[in-house]
């Protein structure tokens, strides 16, 4: 399926590939039969408790603390649009596009489930802005990540409305009113509850999740490649990784990061250099070499069980009061970020650690007491020349930062709404934190990527393993080998380009297959 097909929006889960595919390539969507049958039904009843004179909450009454409010009928579209607009008040830095679609879709789900009582022209109107590529501007600050991502989520139904700011499908910032006139979408006068409905859900937090995770999946077979290289080029051993070895220990994570080194070194004639026990004498390697799998694995076990939350998550309604199946409209707390907050700080975690350890072996090539005969810092002429002595300084500045970042934001808690929401899971906060990680990362491994593939060459005429040598080949495509000192930024921005596209596990790819 190409990028930019049609995903179609039901009331059955969305798949990762589909949030992927909608917040990174801009695909359309398209809601459902089944989906449009769900809404009509749930909406039906909402509007039975619009006209009851029983109060229902969100229908009929105010919103958290002011819930005890009855509200006039003639009010309930003010109510609607009142509560859109007061919660609209994020502050600080835009958040990124890909972000936004991935919330915007998420919401269109849990609207095509039929538990909110939305109407039918609004989720459609929701999916015309997706497909129009019309991204409204949210701001960094504003979520809890408790009664949902509500500020987040608010700037979006603002735009359905046709006010706030947004950006079209070119990236140009205009107001809301203009851009759904260019692309002839009729703003939505809301009506009872869909004003609530629009904003109570976990969706921002979720789409970086699920963003975060394809990111880490890839990250974390980089982290072998990379680890790979370092083993060849410091003059390791792979024996270490030797199936039987890992399976004392049998966690599936540390399996595939072990049988990952194992292709990837396989056939390495600097390998075979040091294999005679008279021409080597050293008896175990450093530990950020030899437990390189350890670590992976448990970040490959970790994203695993991140992606088992997201994947209930997807499956889920999240929305306060819920329509039920049997027509029931009933409040709940389903809106609480909690295990989504817990899995994006976990994730932090896993990001520093990774980084932490390419980082110790990065460093490792760059000492001459321990890069067993490479020049120091791997310069052409040491002391004219300083190598990559500052690229470490890089790194290591990188991974201080994230290890400030694997502060858990999940344990703090600030009530709001005059005490009835007296505890919030910041969830939203741990996933923008998790974002800024995932690109320390990416960064900490060029370096590794980088520096390992100079070490690589210098250790000619011995020849590194076939998958090895491909990525150093891959990344010599943007950045020429060992020389003289030159303007290293630029070559340590090409690196990180090529992690990030996925280019450096491609390249090792093109000769072992898919790595797991």
């Amino acid at each position: 399926m190409r990028d930019n097909e049609v995903v179609n929006v039901g009331p059955e889960p969305l798949t990762f590939d589909d949030v992927i595919r909608v917040a990174r390539h801009g695909a359309p969507v398209r809601l459902t039969d089944d989906a449009m049958a769900a809404v009509s039904a749930a909406r039906q009843r909402v509007d039975d408790l619009a006209e009851a004179p029983v109060p229902a909450y969100g229908i009929s009454t105010g919103f958290g603390a002011l819930a005890t409010r009855h509200i006039d009928p003639a009010l309930r579209a003010q109510l609607q649009r009142s509560l859109v607009r007061s919660h609209a008040a994020g502050s600080g830095p835009e958040v990124e596009t890909e972000v936004v679609r991935a919330l915007m879709l998420l919401r269109l789900h849990t609207l095509a489930t039929g538990h909110t009582g939305i109407r039918p022209t609004t989720a459609k109107t929701l999916a015309a802005l997706l497909s129009a590529g019309i991204t409204p501007v949210v701001h960094e600050y504003g979520s809890l990540g408790c009664s949902g991502d509500l500020a987040p989520l608010a700037h979006v139904a603002l735009t359905l409305m046709g006010e706030g700011v947004v950006r079209d499908a070119s990236g140009k910032p205009m107001p809301a009113a203009e851009a759904l006139k260019q692309a002839a979408i009729e703003p939505v006068e809301l009506a009872a509850k869909e004003g609530l409905a629009l904003i109570n859900g976990t969706d921002g937090m979720l789409g970086m999740l699920v963003l975060a995770i394809a990111d880490l999946t890839r990250l974390a077979r980089t982290a072998d490649v990379s680890a790979a290289m370092s083993v060849e080029a410091l003059l390791g051993t792979d024996r270490v990784f030797a199936p039987e070895l890992q399976a004392l220990r049998p966690h599936p994570g540390q399996a595939a990061a072990a049988a990952n080194m194992v292709r990837l070194l396989a056939g390495s004639g600097i390998m075979a250099s040091h294999r005679d026990p008279e021409a080597c004498t050293r008896v175990q390697d450093a530990y950020s070499l030899r437990c390189a799998p350890q670590v992976a694995g448990a970040a490959r076990d970790t994203i695993a069980h991140a992606a088992a939350v997201a994947a209930r998550e997807l499956a889920a309604a999240v929305d306060n009061p819920a329509v039920l199946d049997d027509g029931r409209v009933e409040s709940n707390g389903n809106f609480h970020g909690a295990p989504l907050a817990y899995v994006l700080d976990f994730l932090a975690i896993v990001a520093a650690d990774l980084a932490s350890m390419s980082e110790r072996r990065t460093d490792r090539f760059l000492d001459v007491a321990r890069n067993h005969g490479l020049p120091a810092f791997l310069a052409d002429d040491p002391g004219v020349d300083s190598g990559h002595m500052i690229a470490q300084y890089t790194q290591a500045a990188v991974v201080s930062e994230l290890k400030r970042l694997a502060v858990p934001a999940s344990v703090d808690s600030i009530p709001s709404s005059a005490m009835q929401e007296d505890h919030v899971s910041m969830g939203w906060s741990a996933a923008r934190k998790l974002r800024r990680a995932v690109d320390g990362l990416t960064r900490v491994l060029a370096v590794e990527v980088l520096t390992a593939a100079r070490a690589l060459d210098l250790r000619r005429p011995l020849t590194p393993a076939p998958a090895t040598a491909a990525v150093v080949e891959a990344l010599r495509e943007s950045v020429p080998g060992p020389g003289p000192d030159r303007f290293l930024a630029p070559e340590i921005d090409a690196a990180v380009r090529l992690v990030a596209e996925g280019g450096v596990v491609a390249a090792a790819e093109s000769v072992t297959g898919p790595l797991a």
